[in-house]
């Protein structure tokens, strides 16, 4: 038999069989298992192609396999707090992952962190990178929506805050999911909400291009490679398909199914997880809360394969097979350095577990001398914490305040927390 073109990567939350599987497209023969963990809903990812990464249901750290070494687990990365959302760069340089509200930045070459973006005030449910890396979209249960230029945090001095290139604030409840189109930067990147719509925007500019209203809240979203469609799956199992190409276009639509190509597909139970597109265009995959994974036929939208799992669905993709996931003899090109957990891993003890040197960009080969602002924003940073040091005091009255104030943020958090979910709750609550 000779390798497939296409594959389908899945995992389930229960994890009874496997953590995650590959299928092949057509048949939905099982291809290949990874075994040891279950993974969380918008955490499994392909690294260069070589590694399969998955953040663990409930815990602090990343699944780590080899993507040709089925049977072993090879590694863990370990991780500030719990994993709620997890994407690798395109180009396989970097990792993102979403902690509880922060969004953590990892340097693959190096295992660097190289930042933590701390803009949204909820926790994290999802994180995309576009096709050419160059930017990355993150969502949250804050209803809010960030797309960040990632060669600005790159290059991002750590004592200046990190802003995000474009704040999407149209929706009114939390973010279950985000697609980015083609073309990079100047393509067009899909969210869906639990507000019942679909909101489709220019990466470019930030605006708003297409707002489409549905009769439930919508759990998953995906675009066609031509991006004449958008698949979006309901929180009743129904996956509705709108035409971008409709010949009465308005910004702000209700869907209604017609002959211009809005239609629906039907078969899954329970709230559709997770859809992916084939290169062609012609199938659909869909994963759901029913434990199945369904492969449809777009044109004629009849279900044509269905793949029994042990649990809900909580990932599942199409992707052009790797060439060495089915050559057992062979290794990554380069193995992961230590992944570290700080911003500053030799001011807390941590060490890369691999020799180099680390390269950032920069706009000039050579660093261009102070300027005379830059100088004074020094003598004040350090006037500051001279006054800090003598309000706070030195030694253990220090670490006091300090850990007094850290529990107080805390509370603060949960308080936070608690009166969004019940206002949530009373929100959606069926009238």
């Amino acid at each position: 038999m000779s390798a497939p073109v296409e594959v389908v990567v899945s995992a389930d939350s229960a994890g009874q069989l496997w953590n995650c599987a590959v299928f092949e497209l057509h048949s939905g023969t099982n291809l290949l298992s990874y075994r040891g963990g279950n993974t969380s809903a918008r955490s499994l990812t392909l690294l260069s192609g070589e590694y399969i990464l998955g953040g663990q249901v409930g815990k602090n750290f990343i699944n780590v396999w080899e993507i040709q070494r089925k049977d072993q687990l090879q590694q863990k990365i370990v991780c500030p707090g719990n994993v709620t959302c997890l994407t690798a760069s395109p180009d396989g340089l970097y990792l993102l992952a979403g902690i509880a509200e922060a969004i953590h930045l990892w340097e693959v070459s190096t295992g660097n962190l190289l930042a933590i973006l701390s803009r949204h005030y909820q926790e994290l449910t999802c994180i995309r990178f576009t096709d050419d890396s160059s930017h990355f979209v993150s969502g949250g249960k804050d209803n809010l929506v960030f797309i960040w230029n990632l060669a600005s945090l790159i290059q991002l001095d750590s004592s200046r805050s990190s802003d995000p290139r474009h704040i999407l604030s149209g929706h009114t409840l939390p973010i279950t999911d985000i697609h980015c189109g083609f073309m990079g930067a100047q393509g067009r990147v899909a969210t869906a909400s639990l507000d019942h719509t679909v909101k489709l925007w220019e990466i470019s500019s930030g605006e708003m291009l297409l707002s489409v209203v549905f009769d439930v809240c919508i759990m998953s979203v995906t675009l066609d490679p031509c991006e004449y469609f958008l698949f979006c799956g309901g929180g009743d199992g129904t996956i509705y398909q709108v035409s971008l190409c409709s010949t009465n276009f308005s910004r702000d639509k209700t869907f209604q199914s017609d002959s211009e190509g809005n239609q629906i597909f039907k078969g899954h139970r329970n709230f559709v997880t997770c859809l992916s597109v084939s290169m062609d265009g012609t199938l659909l995959l869909s994963g759901s809360h029913d434990e199945t994974l369904r492969l449809w036929d777009i044109q004629s939208k009849q279900s044509i394969r269905t793949v029994a799992h042990k649990g809900p669905v909580t990932n599942a993709f199409i992707i052009p097979a790797p060439a060495n996931m089915f050559l057992p003899d062979s290794r990554p090109s380069i193995p992961l350095p230590r992944f570290s957990r700080h911003l500053n891993p030799s001011e807390q003890g941590e060490s890369s577990s691999l020799g180099g040197v680390c390269l950032r960009m920069g706009p000039n080969a050579q660093a261009p001398e102070e300027t005379y602002l830059e100088k004074a924003d020094k003598f004040y940073s350090l006037m500051c914490a001279v006054t800090d040091k003598s309000v706070f005091g030195d030694g253990e009255n220090t670490k006091v305040r300090v850990s007094e104030l850290e529990e107080e943020v805390k509370t603060l958090k949960k308080i936070n927390k608690d009166l969004y979910d019940f206002s949530t709750q009373l929100l959606t609550k069926p009238s």
